[in-house]
């Protein structure tokens, strides 16, 4: 099969390669998915697991790639609650072989059914972005209705999804990012929208909930911004400043069948609209991920 893989961790995108791979085979409580559509983070070349498995070992030539949408084509040994010829999307485990190929091998408990009205390249696009956003703001975040909720990068992948879920519940939504991301964020549903540029991210404060995408400077500021008894939740690694009287956590996202149902649920309903910034070929995939065009929202790959 094809498959695109990386080797070299400090080359970064340029160090992908499509090849030749032997098709994986379905392990235990396994099935085996014929890859429709599949989602790529860059920032998952940074990731020990992309390179190393649970015990530090490497695990190089690696498969990128942990979102996908396609079509059961065989079950493990034990496997349930699946079909061979069912529709499926969902989230890789991080330290195995990943999606940017024509087949994946991956956990049954990783999937949910995809509705036939629902298109792979819509599917693929869902697991990470729609997973982090229902964990950060339900799970980990404990939001309730009437909070306010701040969400940094509101036109991206992640921040769309939590601005719109967030917006949905019951929350008052300020977004942030550029400028030019100001039109994005409001029609995700951003009652207000902070230009971190240009306005003074200070200027906004009492928040309940801050879910930063970000870190760094920004994520060290945000924590000045969440009100006594709020919540500051973060993707972007451990925070490196506590909110004086609140909560941080951070986390990373998990596979859940349940969350991914809802999920899909809303994209049906019309209630929730993947961010999707482009859509490529396998053939084409590595010369797209090398390019220095900035890309806003999800890039999803079709072999």
């Amino acid at each position: 099969m094809k498959a695109i893989v990386v080797t070299d961790q400090e080359a970064g995108p340029a160090g992908m390669t499509l090849t030749e791979r032997s098709e994986p085979k379905a392990a235990g409580n396994d099935v085996l998915v014929e890859v429709h559509a599949s989602g790529f983070t860059p920032g998952e070349l940074e990731w020990p697991s992309t390179w190393v498995d649970r015990l530090g070992r490497d695990r190089t030539p690696s498969i990128p790639g942990h979102e996908v949408a396609g079509v059961v084509s065989a079950l493990g040994y034990g496997t349930r609650g699946l079909s061979v010829g069912q529709r499926v999307f969902g989230l890789a485990d991080w330290t195995r072989d990943g999606t940017l190929a024509q087949y994946v091998a991956i956990e049954a408990r990783n999937l949910a059914p995809l509705p036939g009205d629902v298109d792979f390249t819509v599917g693929a696009s869902l697991p990470i972005s729609g997973l982090t956003a229902w964990q950060g703001l339900f799970v980990h975040g404990r939001f309730q209705q009437g909070q306010s909720v701040l969400v940094h990068g509101a036109a991206g992948g992640v921040g769309s999804m939590v601005t719109q879920l967030a917006g949905q519940a019951g929350a008052y939504v300020i977004g942030t990012g550029r400028a030019a991301d100001r039109e994005a964020a409001v029609g995700f549903g951003a009652q207000e929208f902070v230009d971190l540029d240009n306005d003074t991210l200070e200027d906004v404060g009492g928040i309940d909930l801050v879910f930063d995408v970000i870190g760094g400077d920004i994520g060290k500021r945000s924590a000045a911004l969440v009100r006594p008894g709020g919540m500051l939740v973060t993707i972007a690694g451990p925070p490196e400043t506590q909110p004086k009287d609140g909560l941080a956590v951070d986390f990373v996202v998990e596979a859940d069948r349940a969350q991914l149902g809802e999920i899909v649920r809303r994209v049906r309903e019309g209630r929730l609209r993947t961010n999707i910034g482009r859509v490529v070929n396998l053939d084409d995939a590595v010369s797209a991920f090398n390019s220095t065009e900035r890309i806003k929202g999800k890039t999803v790959v079709r072999p």
